[in-house]
């Protein structure tokens, strides 16, 4: 029965991913977004209440919660006509990873986990936010470029695209770093508390985890400005992909 939400909320997920390709069926596009994000969200609400604890502690678990946070994030702004294209590189790849959630097992019921409930919502909440507003600063980044590259060649369709000025793209990149970096921050002094008092070993993905940070704490830090600060947000992004779907499988196996 849990497991029955995913379908709508994908569905809209989908329909989203298609139709942000015309300024024709971009309102329907967002009405996907939307009503996909609400199906979700009665699915996580489904797996906490079947759950006898935090239900999204495995990888796949995870990955479904991080798909949750990057839809939510792009709710918030990116539904506005002029960032159609951003919903066009946003929408495919939460579609894309909430399947393959659903694959890994992760829209289920969910299983117990040796770990506090308190610690895993703190810890894991806070980096996957985090994460969440690195993907769309790496969006906001990629349409940067790609506007820029249009405006360069004096492409006869860009006025007709109403796309953001490039000033905006930059400062809402920005701004959503200056968001997501203090998350990450949380997410990792609560982790590394937690891990010294265990006595752990610092793994992998903590490593990669700590250079993303760098990386975006070195973009709050010099402020970069044009091709410079949106090669930053991408490279940055390459790394919590690498997090996400290479490494988080580890963490608390």
């Amino acid at each position: 029965m849990v497991e029955a939400l995913f379908w709508p909320a994908l569905l809209g997920y989908g329909e989203a991913a298609l139709a942000y390709a015309t300024v024709r069926t971009s309102r329907a596009a967002t009405w996907g977004v939307r009503l996909g994000w609400l199906a979700q969200t009665a699915l996580l609400i489904a797996q906490a209440v079947r759950s006898d604890g935090f239900p999204w502690s495995t990888w796949a678990g995870s990955l479904n919660l991080f798909v949750w946070f990057v839809v939510g994030a792009y709710l918030i702004w990116g539904c506005r006509p002029r960032f159609r294209l951003l919903g066009l590189t946003v929408m495919p790849l939460a579609a894309a990873l909430f399947a393959v959630a659903r694959v890994g097992g992760g829209t289920g019921a969910g299983s117990h986990s040796s770990y506090g409930n308190l610690f895993l919502i703190l810890h894991v909440g806070l980096a996957l936010a985090a994460f969440a507003g690195f993907t769309l600063a790496a969006g906001l980044a990629g349409l940067y470029l790609w506007e820029e590259r249009r405006l360069k060649r004096r492409a006869a369709d860009i006025l007709r695209l109403r796309l953001p000025p490039l000033a905006s793209l930059e400062r809402l990149t920005w701004r959503t770093i200056l968001v997501s970096l203090p998350l990450l921050t949380l997410a990792l002094v609560i982790g590394i508390v937690r891990q010294q008092r265990d006595g752990g070993r610092f793994d992998a993905l903590e490593a990669v985890t700590v250079l993303t940070w760098l990386v975006y704490g070195a973009v709050l830090a010099l402020r970069p400005t044009g091709r410079r600060a949106a090669y930053f947000a991408l490279g940055g992004f390459a790394l919590v992909i690498v997090a996400r779907l290479a490494l988080a499988g580890t963490h608390f196996a």
